[in-house]
């Protein structure tokens, strides 16, 4: 009696992997170089950006940055230890789960550009706002109520670093917090990844961030 011939295996599944395989390496290549997601996992920068939003960054690679500009960007060696970790498998997972956007970051912090290389930035004068370089900061981004600092300092940014702070005053974490610690609570311009371009998640909050003007009535590129 003839056997029945065995049919050739349906292809469908090897395409669909193959497509996923080139999707996430679509997706990985693109969030290296040109755009990446971040999930906000605190108030800090509140009211422009909530607790769970998840936001669109545009990588700003070579382009410099104004007074004003809201940046992602790693804080290892300033804002967060260099040797950060929770072990091999945990750091995966986390990983992971900061990918997708569905977590944040013990070492990625979102502030906003309050002084550039060679600033000197003050708090407070005598109607207690910011200045830098004498000039007293425009904040119409504050969180309501807060004022702009109700930490005394007066600091100059070294050349290659930042000096950058919540819009949250309240209840930001930022530079001020770092002023007795060793570079003194700045960030170095290469730790800069790239700036908030797009509310993406959730649906009810998906906007553009528009580019801020600049915070202060001075020369507003870096090293000036």
């Amino acid at each position: 009696m003839e056997q029945p011939k065995r049919q050739p295996g349906k292809p469908g599944w090897r395409f669909a992997l193959l497509a996923l395989v080139l999707a996430v390496a679509i997706s990985a290549v693109v969030r290296s170089l040109w755009l990446d997601i971040y999930f906000i996992p605190s108030a800090s920068m509140e009211p422009l950006l909530r607790t769970g939003d998840r936001i669109l960054v545009a990588r700003t690679g070579s382009q410099p940055l104004n007074r004003g500009d809201v940046v992602v960007f790693d804080g290892r060696g300033s804002f967060a230890p260099l040797n950060s970790g929770n072990g091999p498998v945990a750091d995966a997972l986390a990983d992971a789960g900061r990918w997708l956007g569905l977590a944040g970051s013990d070492t990625t912090y979102v502030k906003r550009v309050i002084g550039l290389p060679g600033d000197r930035v003050v708090c407070c004068d005598a109607a207690g706002r910011l200045t830098v370089n004498g000039q007293p900061v425009a904040e119409p981004y504050l969180y309501p109520g807060d004022a702009p600092s109700t930490t005394k300092f007066s600091i100059e940014v070294p050349p290659g670093r930042l000096w950058l702070m919540g819009d949250h005053r309240s209840v930001s974490a930022d530079s001020r917090s770092l002023l007795g610690a060793p570079g003194g609570g700045m960030v170095p311009l290469e730790r800069v990844i790239g700036r908030p371009v797009q509310i993406i998640w959730p649906l009810d909050r998906f906007a553009a961030v528009a580019r801020s003007e600049p915070a202060a009535t001075t020369t507003t590129t870096n090293g000036q």
